[in-house]
């Protein structure tokens, strides 16, 4: 087992099984040093954890621990293309996509949910730039989506 998955193990997580698309994609493709992940739901065994928009049916406690998901399910997707999570030198960037009401603006709270998760995973290669977009709806409903760019030692 890898040091990250010692870290997550520490935290009672462990690395899933790579979620299904949902569509016609794949979950992960390398190009170069680079892993960029496909969006990953906050799919756990089979099933969203929430659906609805943040502000509204989702409080935004529930939307981080969904980003927190979808950082997992980020993770499981790199680890299927890298082999030993050990390999990741860096996360260079984070993208989540917040479904949420017009009036609601924690977009940044609720990705945190995802980027602590990085950080206490990666220790210093889980600092990385981000991006929390507001959009109005997600594929099956979902609260969250989140994406992720990491960088692999050769």
């Amino acid at each position: 087992m890898s040091a990250a998955e010692d870290r997550l193990a520490e935290l009672g997580l462990s690395v899933p099984d790579v979620a299904k698309p949902v569509a016609a994609y794949v979950p992960a493709v390398v190009s170069g040093d680079l892993v960029f992940t496909s969006g990953q739901l906050p799919v756990r065994n089979g099933e969203l954890l929430a659906t609805g928009k943040v502000g509204g049916e989702v409080s935004p406690e529930q939307a981080a621990a969904c980003a927190q998901q979808c950082a997992l399910n980020a993770i499981a997707a790199v680890k299927s293309m890298v082999g030993d999570l050990d390999k990741v030198v860096q996360v260079v960037k984070v993208v989540a996509f917040v479904a949420s009401t017009p009036d609601f603006t924690g977009q940044p709270q609720v990705a945190n949910g995802a980027s602590e998760l990085f950080g206490t995973v990666f220790g210093d290669a889980g600092v990385h730039a981000r991006s929390a977009v507001g959009v109005p709806v997600l594929p099956l409903d979902a609260p969250v989506e989140v994406e992720v760019v990491v960088r692999m030692a050769p």
